[in-house]
């Protein structure tokens, strides 16, 4: 078949060869991208009156056989003081300037382009301040040309045990029984943990060894956070309950694929979590579970037009 040359169509570029050709321009504006967030959303929150805030932890000394003699004189052991942990608040803010006029003329998905841009930092501050809280962040003091920092759950946690090869403050990559050994006895953590480098499968045996280092260590662990690979790997445990379920015929037959709830010898976990947040890490091997401390984060979001 032949295109006539005299034929007015719609190839030409632009309007078409007729001219006043309108565009087909949809009136939504699809999201695409992951917003779960669920530390920011869940973590209880408190309002700090310092750019360093802390807190106090108490520690008992091991059990011990404690037989004592009858009518003995007793002596007095000192008492231990608590320890004194803290972390500097962070401030996180995104910014955009929208003018006058790109305010004024109609566009495509959206009444107001400020609106748009408010909605918009607002979700990427929470993503910002997710990633901080979840991931390996450090606090630091910071300076006159240096932003403060506050220490994300990582900075909390590690293993300093011979089966991390004898190095301190490591998220552990492979099996291993020890209990997990906080970093710090008291301060702030102002070492990056380092990730374990050793691969493997992730597996019911490792995630139950995490659960009982942070039970070892006085911890009651109710959430699992993972990766979305990780969490993949969770609903395949063989431990996982039936998957399919019988239904009456009225009824349409589902398969379950997921586990929400994680019950181990140390206590129910509830619905495990996904984190999108870390992505870039390693994804081989359960990271340790340890005690969530607060995490100070002052928050900022501004948008101007002009």
């Amino acid at each position: 078949m032949t295109l006539l040359t005299t034929t007015t169509h719609t190839y030409s570029t632009g309007y078409g060869s007729a001219g006043g050709q309108r565009e087909d321009l949809s009136d939504v504006i699809y999201e695409l991208f992951p917003e779960d967030t669920w530390a920011v959303t869940n973590l209880d929150k408190e309002k700090a009156n310092a750019t360093y805030t802390e807190w106090l932890g108490q520690s008992l000394a091991a059990p011990t056989a404690n037989a004592q003699l009858e009518g003995d004189d007793a002596s007095f052991d000192a008492l231990t003081a608590p320890s004194r942990f803290g972390s500097y608040l962070q401030i996180s803010a995104k910014t955009f300037i929208v003018s006058d006029s790109l305010e004024s003329v109609s566009k495509a998905g959206r009444s107001s382009e400020l609106a748009r841009g408010a909605m918009v930092k607002m979700r990427e501050l929470k993503r910002d301040i997710e990633t901080r809280i979840v991931q390996n962040g450090i606090s630091t003091a910071g300076g006159a040309g240096t932003a403060r920092t506050t220490a994300g759950m990582e900075a909390w946690i590690g293993d300093a045990t011979a089966s991390a090869g004898g190095a301190s403050h490591v998220v552990l990559a492979t099996t291993s029984a020890s209990s997990t050994t906080p970093p710090i006895s008291s301060g702030t953590p102002g070492t990056a943990i380092t990730d374990g480098t050793t691969t493997g499968a992730f597996t019911s045996t490792n995630l139950n060894y995490a659960l009982q280092g942070a039970w070892a260590d006085g911890g009651d662990a109710t959430t699992i956070l993972l990766t979305a690979k990780q969490k993949a790997l969770l609903d395949g445990f063989t431990s996982v309950a039936t998957r399919m379920v019988d239904v009456s015929r009225t009824q349409q037959a589902s398969i379950t694929g997921a586990a929400n709830i994680y019950v181990s010898d140390f206590g129910v976990q509830g619905h495990p979590e996904p984190l999108w947040a870390r992505f870039g890490g390693p994804v081989p091997g359960p990271v340790n579970v340890g005690h969530p401390v607060p995490a100070r984060i002052q928050v900022a979001a501004v948008g101007s037009h002009w």
